[in-house]
């Protein structure tokens, strides 16, 4: 018989052990990337808000794996620095669960596509940049 995980105790991972999974994730992308990521907080919430689901004109609460929230680098300097909120990314546990378990693809490429993705935001990236970050990641 294969090795097969005992799938009468097999949970969802909390929030708490997503949280875990995203700063492991974002420890193994690229050293030159995180260094400019200072500043960044990254958050994991089940859901996205009402509030964000309606701004970002989402049919469901699952449209939305992540999200960043701040102002990214290219408005950085144009912005007034006084109370200003911080710069945070939003990964959303339960629609990240959702797409994971309809994809062929480990939980944490999952997470750093999206953290990337978001991360990607702050900076202004391309599709083809954030592909060379999350290939160079160690996952």
């Amino acid at each position: 018989m294969t090795d097969v995980p005992n799938w009468r105790t097999a949970e969802a991972p909390s929030l708490e052990q997503m949280e875990v999974l995203a700063d492991e994730v974002f420890t193994r992308l690229p050293e030159r990337f995180r260094r400019l990521c200072t500043g960044i907080i990254i958050r994991v919430e089940d859901f996205p808000t009402e509030e964000v689901l309606d701004e970002m004109e989402a049919e469901t609460p699952f449209d939305l794996l992540g999200l960043f929230q701040g102002v990214g680098l290219a408005q950085d300097e144009a912005v007034a620095q006084t109370g200003r909120l911080p710069n945070m990314i939003f990964l959303y546990r339960r629609p990240i669960l959702d797409y994971w378990a309809e994809h062929e693809e480990a939980l944490g490429a999952v997470v750093a596509h999206v953290l990337v993705h978001e991360i990607g935001h702050h900076f202004g990236l391309s599709d083809a940049d954030m592909e060379r970050i999350e290939d160079a990641a160690d996952l």
